[in-house]
């Protein structure tokens, strides 16, 4: 059986994953470290010096850079020559309105283990297909995980996956490892160095998955997530350009205002526990923020929906974050593909939230 090792794909027993981590460790020590997650202004050059940013192959520059340090935090991503085929399994099936609904299966980097999720298959897929297709992460919910945004359990404002389903895109809503029916202990698997990068790997096979359906066109691709969701989701598309509209509800703030610079509810096992052991849950080291991170996204369309009074994610945090973004997607010459909304809720994506996300989809993914 494969197993992914950090920088390398090796056989369990065969290469020690930690001569892999070590080796990452001093690839990382040759990536400039920034300082200043509020300044996008500048790229540090071989010599680590700052050069101003006026073209795109500048910005890209620095977005290298950003890359390089969110893994020095989550682990490497694993970019294996021969993934571990999936082999969906269609566990049951529900007719609901327009829309099917598949409890279905598949594997992502363990032949032994399963994920499991819900995909949503709507009347046109099969009659004008192929459609667009919409990744659907759910919130820290151990209990149900996937079962809220499919509108089986959980609350009535995160059914965003069967609720797009019933608007036309192919929706997939996997389990977070650990939640839902996705047992895992993240201790046991030392190849990745955080929960945080399980989840990206999990969520890119996602993305496999939904482009290996002869309904789904393969380049209109978005992702959608409340809170641990949608985080995961600016995390995954990060790392992984196929996602071209994505939206983000309650799922981020920078760290600075997060909890007053507190960082400890990052640094779980299912986070990113380096935080904490090597960065002491402080803001003012942590390599990178959602600044860079929002950034990176252009010239892919973001929308972030962030209630005012988000408790967890403190609005005015979220508004820095875009301000400081939006000269890259200037740069890039799509300023307006960078949103925001800032509704009078707590944490929570209510209805009317819901239909801008779902209509920024329809103008991103539909055209």
């Amino acid at each position: 059986m494969l197993r992914f090792c950090g920088v390398c794909v090796c056989l369990i027993g065969g290469v020690s994953w930690l001569l892999a981590a070590e080796r990452q460790e001093r690839t990382n020590q040759d990536v400039p470290v920034y300082q200043e997650h509020l300044d996008l202004s500048y790229y540090l050059d071989q010599n680590k010096q700052k050069q101003p940013i006026k073209t795109w192959a500048d910005w890209k520059t620095r977005r290298s850079h950003i890359l390089a340090n969110m893994q020095t935090v989550m682990g490497k991503v694993p970019r294996p020559e021969n993934p571990i085929p999936l082999y969906m399994k269609v566990l049951e099936e529900t007719q609901i309105g327009t829309v099917k609904r598949q409890k279905v299966s598949y594997h992502t980097d363990d032949a032994g283990q399963r994920v499991m999720a819900y995909l949503f298959i709507p009347q046109s897929a099969i009659k004008q297909h192929p459609v667009p297709a919409v990744l659907c992460l759910h919130q820290t919910n151990s209990a149900i995980g996937k079962e809220e945004p499919a509108g089986i359990k959980g609350l009535p404002n995160l059914k965003y996956a069967l609720e797009l389903g019933e608007r036309g895109f192919v929706t997939l809503a996997p389990d977070y490892p650990s939640f839902g029916e996705y047992p895992y202990d993240f201790k046991a698997h030392p190849e990745y160095r955080s929960g945080t990068m399980k989840a990206i790997y999990d969520n890119m096979r996602s993305i496999d998955l939904l482009q290996s359906l002869d309904f789904v066109n393969g380049n209109k691709i978005g992702c959608v997530g409340h809170s641990l969701g949608g985080h995961n989701t600016m995390f995954t598309a990060a790392f992984d350009p196929r996602i071209k509209a994505l939206v983000s509800s309650c799922g981020f703030t920078r760290f600075h205002k997060y909890y007053g610079g507190k960082l400890k509810g990052w640094t779980s096992d299912r986070y990113m526990p380096l935080i904490n052991s090597k960065y002491q849950n402080n803001a003012d080291l942590v390599p990178f923020d959602f600044t860079e991170i929002v950034a990176s996204f252009a010239p892919r369309a973001f929308l972030a929906c962030s209630p005012i009074r988000d408790s967890n994610f403190e609005v005015s945090g979220v508004k820095d974050v875009i301000q400081i973004a939006k000269p890259i997607y200037k740069l890039a010459g799509k300023p307006e593909n960078l949103r925001a909304v800032y509704p009078e809720a707590g944490h929570d994506f209510p209805s009317a939230t819901r239909e801008t996300a779902y209509q920024f989809f329809d103008q991103h993914l539909k055209k």
